[in-house]
């Protein structure tokens, strides 16, 4: 990778105490038929940079492989991704309204994309950030 950072990447900041929402779970859906998964959480900042191939504890035989870039690069020309945040586990259960946020968005082969989303126990909002 040229910098730190995948082409996909998100930040979660948590305004009903006005701080980076740390250790969110987030899980990254997209590509083309099979879909491929990836996870990871965010930093100290609200922050995913990276991801990893999503292994289920379900699943048999070899750990992924693949990376971000690989499955990017392999889009013609764009696909539908969807991150998905789990709320539920961050604010606790029965503590939130939404306990998953899901976010469907679409890529353009060679763009980057960071989501940013502003989340509290009963609303939430997310747009394109740079």
């Amino acid at each position: 990778m040229a910098n730190d950072k995948d082409p996909i990447t998100c930040h979660v900041l948590d305004t009903s105490v006005g701080k980076p929402a740390r250790g969110v779970r987030v899980k990254l859906v997209g590509g083309h038929a099979p879909l491929k998964m990836f996870e990871s959480q965010t930093d100290d900042d609200g922050r995913v940079k990276a991801w990893l191939p999503y292994s289920n504890i379900h699943s048999s035989g070899d750990v992924p492989t693949y990376t971000l870039e690989d499955v990017l690069g392999e889009v013609e020309d764009s696909s539908v991704w969807n991150l998905c945040f789990d709320t539920a586990a961050y604010f606790g259960p029965e503590k939130t309204f939404f306990p998953e946020v899901t976010v469907n968005f679409t890529v353009q082969k060679g763009a980057h994309y960071h989501v940013p989303l502003l989340l509290s126990p009963y609303s939430y909002t997310t747009y394109r950030g740079s």
